[in-house]
């Protein structure tokens, strides 16, 4: 099969847009837990946040579920299995005692005090390799997933993705429209998972973090039907109606979220929050696949790169951000400035170094060689 370069190009873009959501986010003024606050009662450029978070979560999970229907259309079940705990399910939790721990340990700063202060070692230290756990929910939800995949492919045998494969042959408009439509009842109905009023001496925060109904959702339409070359084709083709449906949608969901908690999982949960997300997917999908379905040096080497950036790149944020912040006294501007430098740079870096670390690259990035 020839390889999708489309796909890579989005995997790796939108890994960057959450490096850069993260920079914003690090110094919201909006009240979205994790931060450490922002410089000013009112910061116009938190509307950022708006604009990404709705969605590219869920559109990595998409692109995930397509790549995983090409990986197993040449692995085994076992192999599959295999080579994604090894990926994912190794630095998530392995890689948590090895690395994260530092980004745990900067976490308890954030937070406004060291909230373990009075907690001894060895415990302290395990207690920040989990909260180290960061950005990487992504990687033990997707590997979660991946098995349940597995489980699926068994019970029902393909028979579902030749059916679809069947039903999105020709040019009909109206399975055009229900597409667009379906999938979105189905984006709607699986962020309902979330807990409008979580306990906060419950674990109902963290189901919110991993919202794991919301995000397999997306991962199985990448599976059963955004792998299909005749789907992505219909796709490729409403590009532009997509884009402006986005773009509107995008532009009044930002416009009634000003200055509040776009995180909140009341909004999750909302009818036009879900609309704008998956708006967002489809004309993303539809415009790499016409325009950027191509590769050079630079898109390969994000391409091999991105995960692994991702995968170290809170650590970065927390740490550069929090010295920055509590330590010095730099003008705004010049703290946002530089941990965007820092955060789209240092994390390749490492990444160039750990993978070239015997047995720490295989904790920390899940590589065998």
């Amino acid at each position: 099969m020839e390889r999708k370069h489309f796909l890579d190009n989005i995997r790796w873009v939108t890994v960057l847009l959450v490096l850069f959501y993260h920079v914003i986010y690090f110094y919201n003024a909006k009240g979205v837990f994790g931060g450490i606050g922002g410089f000013y009662e009112d910061q116009p450029w938190d509307a950022i946040m708006s604009l990404l978070y709705p969605w590219f979560m869920m559109l990595l999970f998409l692109v995930a579920g397509i790549s995983s229907r090409y990986s197993l259309g040449k692995l085994s079940h076992r192999e599959f299995i295999k080579s994604r705990t090894r990926k994912l399910l190794v630095p998530s939790t392995i890689g948590l005692l090895v690395f994260q721990w530092m980004t745990g340990y900067f976490n308890t700063h954030v937070a406004g005090t060291d909230v373990l202060i009075n907690v001894q070692q060895p415990v302290k230290f395990f207690l920040w390799a989990i909260s180290g756990t960061g950005a990487l929910w992504f990687v033990q939800d997707l590997w979660l997933f991946s098995l349940l995949l597995v489980l699926i492919r068994l019970i029902e045998k393909d028979k579902l993705y030749a059916s679809i494969d069947k039903l999105f042959q020709g040019k009909n408009l109206g399975k055009s429209f229900a597409l667009v439509v379906i999938g979105y009842l189905l984006i709607w109905g699986g962020a309902q998972c979330s807990i409008s009023h979580p306990n906060p001496e419950s674990m109902e925060g963290l189901w919110n973090l991993y919202r794991p109904l919301a995000y397999f959702i997306p991962f199985l339409l990448g599976y059963f039907v955004f792998s299909h070359d005749a789907v992505l084709a219909r796709i490729e083709r409403m590009r532009f109606p997509l884009m402006a449906f986005a773009l509107i949608t995008g532009v009044l969901f930002t416009i009634v979220m000003y200055g509040k908690n776009d995180t909140d999982p009341i909004v999750l949960k909302g009818w036009f929050c879900n609309l704008f997300a998956w708006f967002a997917i489809l004309a993303i999908l539809g415009c790499f696949k016409a325009w950027a379905n191509t590769t050079n040096r630079f898109a390969t080497y994000m391409t091999k790169s991105s995960y692994g950036a991702y995968v170290l790149h809170y650590v970065v944020v927390a740490s550069f951000g929090y010295m920055m912040k509590v330590h010095t006294t730099l003008a705004p501007w010049a703290q946002y400035v530089i941990l965007f430098v820092v955060v789209m740079t240092l994390p390749f870096v490492l990444n160039e170094v750990i993978k070239r670390i015997p047995f720490i690259r295989w904790c920390v990035l899940g590589i065998k060689k």
